[in-house]
């Protein structure tokens, strides 16, 4: 099959979405110790995302503050009207993510 012109090869993309699965386990490990570590990591795996234009997925988005890179571990979660509510201790920013039914989204990362 033809590959789009500028577009990366199918292995290539394979390789990226190992690495930042890779990246985000060393961050989770990393970021009880060494909160430098751990954001370095998040950044790497973000940058490794937009140069092989390979997304990042859902699961793993939210075990990060997308403001300041740091993991969500010591964070304070909250629901309100349907919305979970997740507040960076680091930055002091609020993410906001709808939710449905289910409370499996208070469980810590």
């Amino acid at each position: 099959m033809k590959r789009k012109h500028g577009q990366k090869p199918e292995y290539q993309l394979k390789i990226a979405r190992e690495r930042i699965a890779i990246l985000f386990d060393e961050a989770e490990k990393a970021a009880k110790e060494n909160k430098d570590r751990a954001r370095r990591y998040v950044q790497l795996a973000r940058k490794i995302g937009m140069r092989y234009n390979v997304r990042i997925p859902h699961d793993l988005k939210r075990k990060y503050c997308r403001y300041c890179h740091n993991m969500l571990l010591d964070s304070r979660r909250r629901l309100k009207k349907g919305v979970l509510v997740v507040e960076c201790k680091s930055c002091g920013a609020s993410l906001h993510y709808p939710y449905k039914g289910k409370r499996d989204y208070l469980q810590k990362a």
